[in-house]
């Protein structure tokens, strides 16, 4: 079910998915935006789709985002949608402050890697939530049984 043509090795999650409206697998919902705001490319998104194939509602979802947001000190003005769970998966040239705000938030280089590494885990958390345990039951058995650990 992974694609790996459809992965990014980045630090702190090996095989990460490309975000879901460029092909990635939904592992990559943590990479999702907000939904229900006007997008550059709307056109081209596949949150709705993704939610409906989870069985998650799009409440559910902005719940768990912003939960986790709050637990991992995520929160921040200068990034669209005021939280670091929110940001794509774009390594640089973030133009809403993505790489100021873990620049900020973890004032050292392992910004990025503790980055994805929480975006995997968040993408574990969205998957156990999932009504539709069949569509996911083969990427979250993938994250779990990974060799690293997931960031606690």
């Amino acid at each position: 079910m992974i694609n790996l043509n459809n992965t990014r090795m980045v630090p702190g999650w090996k095989f990460a998915p490309v975000p879901i409206c460029f092909g990635g697998d939904l592992r990559a919902i943590s990479f999702c935006c907000h939904p229900g705001y006007s997008l550059t490319f709307s056109f081209k998104c596949s949150l709705p789709k993704a939610l409906e194939e989870l069985g998650i509602t799009k409440e559910e979802y902005i719940s768990v985002k912003n939960k986790f947001s709050e637990e991992h000190n995520w929160k921040y003005d200068l990034v669209c949608f005021k939280s670091l769970s929110y940001c794509c998966m774009r390594r640089s040239g973030c133009m809403g402050g993505r790489d100021d705000a873990l620049a900020r938030i973890y004032n050292d280089q392992d910004g990025y890697e503790k980055y994805f590494a929480l975006k995997r885990k968040l993408c574990v958390e969205i998957l156990k939530m999932a009504r539709n345990k069949e569509k996911v039951k083969e990427l979250l058995e993938y994250e779990l049984s990974r060799p690293e650990p997931l960031i606690e």
